[in-house]
């Protein structure tokens, strides 16, 4: 049985290793927080509505992570 919102789950993780791509290549220009907040929030929505609750947290941490790099 397939989860339901996959489209969702593989938008958010071409998201994320877009912003993986821009870390590696381009750091320099910073845009690669704002994806991978973006991705990552995608990723906690999917996790809210699959119901699992190790997905959402590790997404909400991963996204408290970029926004303090992001800040400082």
């Amino acid at each position: 049985m397939q989860k339901p919102y996959q489209w969702l789950a593989w938008t958010s993780t071409a998201i994320v290793l877009f912003a993986a791509c821009l870390s590696s290549f381009v750091p320099e220009l910073y845009y690669h927080h704002y994806f991978f907040i973006f991705g990552n929030s995608l990723w906690a929505v999917v996790g809210y509505v699959w119901k699992e609750s190790s997905l959402f947290w590790f997404s909400l941490g991963l996204n408290i992570v970029y926004f303090l790099g992001l800040v400082f």
